[in-house]
């Protein structure tokens, strides 16, 4: 776990266990585009994530 997401977990709200905030933290990553260095490495073939998700229309089953 980076210093970062420390400090990400710390801003959460309180009622959160620390492992629920972790479980967050990871899905937050997760919902990265990809890297720059990946689309060009790819000739822009890989220009998406596919496990992106938006957090108004599909919700997390935590």
């Amino acid at each position: 776990m980076g210093i970062s997401t420390k400090f990400e977990v710390l801003k959460m709200s309180s009622r959160k266990t620390s492992g629920e905030k972790i479980r967050y933290m990871k899905r937050l990553k997760q919902n990265a585009p990809p890297p720059t260095w990946v689309t060009v490495r790819t000739n822009r073939k890989v220009r998406t994530n596919p496990k992106r998700r938006n957090w108004r229309v599909t919700k997390l089953k935590l």
